[in-house]
């Protein structure tokens, strides 16, 4: 035997077929309790991080991956701002901005965000152009006095192309008649959908000089960084506002929707913690099984002693034989998980097609199939829950099985 003598026994105990039937069922439980709770909380983590990956995504068509802002005044040498930032090899784009807050009117009003840019470097930190669902970005023009609105911005406001757009700045001028805010009207030239309802509905974008020219102002608000890794945003903000004379404020997209992704993160987490307990259940149901498998060998567990078999030789036993219903419920349950994650956009769009339904409304989620990202870091830790679930249940079975007394177990044999 060239295996240990408890690796042995466990593994003989797996594959004999025992006497009763109601074990090996319940035996068979556990793996099927243990795989589905493996499978099912694989495709949620894939399904979940594939909903966080397509917001962000979404929203970084529109947000720049960090952001310079000049602290107090206007960054006047935004062109100086833009040549530090190229010569850094891990800055895939940069561009001027302005921002404001403005009350936006047509037939109705509403307040939003304007933001100015300058068209020619805009493609280097958004997809605005890709992004036009009628007019055209090039429309804006220095002097155009042109504004492109986001789509659930241009219905709540009443407008489409052509139409006039006032836009009110909570900035005031004086006048004869007193204190007045200082507006503009814009022709709307064009109407875009990111796709994330927060750009569409609070985002308006005109050409920088125009909104320069609105609000008396020089220079830009900053500079809009996009790079090439994006976890990397915040350091090298710092490293460019470093580099350039006077003061500025430096943020990134984690910390400007921090609320968002904090959120995403925690019910990602406490939907983990939830499907867990499927596997706790299939934990629970393998200490059954491996309880009564105890009380049908008392009389093996009995010879095994009077031939030598230590207490702590016993113990391993029962354990090797209850690891390995775990082993191959979560192995089984891996299999089930990455062919479910795989599969999944087929299996939403046959139900769909069955029922005659529509499981995700594009007008409602923005989002016209199931994204799923699996990650390989959630797929480990599945696993390993499991196995540690599986081990930790084999403990209190084989615990009492070396507790075995022979004279007790062999009296009524």
């Amino acid at each position: 035997m060239f295996k240990p003598v408890p690796v042995a026994i466990g593994l003989r105990y797996l594959r004999a077929k025992r006497r009763n039937g109601f074990i090996s069922f319940i035996s068979l439980a556990s793996i099927l309790g243990i795989a589905l709770g493996v499978t099912v909380l694989i495709t949620t983590m894939a399904v979940m991080s594939g909903f966080q990956k397509e917001i962000r995504d979404r929203l970084l068509q529109f947000a720049a991956h960090a952001t310079v802002v000049a602290d107090g005044v206007p960054m006047q040498d935004w062109q100086h701002a833009l040549d530090v930032a190229a010569a850094d090899p891990r800055v895939a784009g940069a561009a001027p901005f302005i921002e404001t807050e403005a009350l936006l009117s047509g037939p109705r009003k509403q307040p939003a965000m304007v933001r100015g840019i300058v068209p020619a470097l805009e493609d280097q930190v958004s997809v605005l152009a890709e992004k036009m669902k009628r007019g055209s970005a090039d429309t804006l023009a220095d002097g155009s006095y042109n504004i492109l609105l986001g789509q659930e911005l241009a219905l709540w406001l009443g407008v489409d192309l052509g139409d006039q757009v006032t836009v009110m700045l909570p900035e005031f001028q004086g006048s004869p008649i007193g204190a007045m805010p200082r507006y503009k009207r814009f022709t709307v030239s064009g109407v875009f959908e990111a796709g994330y309802n927060d750009i569409d509905r609070g985002l308006a974008v005109v050409h920088m000089a125009d909104l320069q020219r609105v609000l008396r102002m020089d220079g830009a608000s900053g500079v809009r960084l996009m790079l090439h890794d994006m976890n990397q945003a915040y350091e090298v903000a710092r490293d460019l506002a470093l580099k350039l004379p006077g003061y500025y404020r430096v943020s990134d997209w984690t910390r400007e929707n921090a609320n968002l992704y904090q959120s995403l993160k925690m019910e990602k987490t406490v939907m983990g913690i939830l499907l867990s307990l499927i596997i706790l259940m299939g934990a629970f149901t393998l200490v059954n099984s491996q309880v009564m498998l105890v009380t049908d060998k008392q009389a093996d567990i009995a010879i095994l002693r009077t031939l030598g078999l230590t207490p702590g030789g016993v113990m391993q036993v029962f354990m090797v034989q209850g690891t390995l219903i775990g082993i191959i419920g979560t192995v089984l349950g891996f299999i089930g998980g990455v062919t479910l994650t795989w599969n999944l956009e087929r299996i939403l769009d046959g139900i769909e097609a069955l029922f005659n339904v529509t499981l995700l409304p594009e007008d409602v989620y923005y989002i016209t199939g199931l994204p799923t990202d699996m990650q390989t870091n959630d797929v480990v830790l599945t696993l390993v829950v499991a196995l540690v679930m599986s081990f930790l249940a084999t403990l209190y079975p084989a615990w009492r099985a070396a507790r075995t007394q022979p004279a007790e177990a062999l009296r009524y044999e």
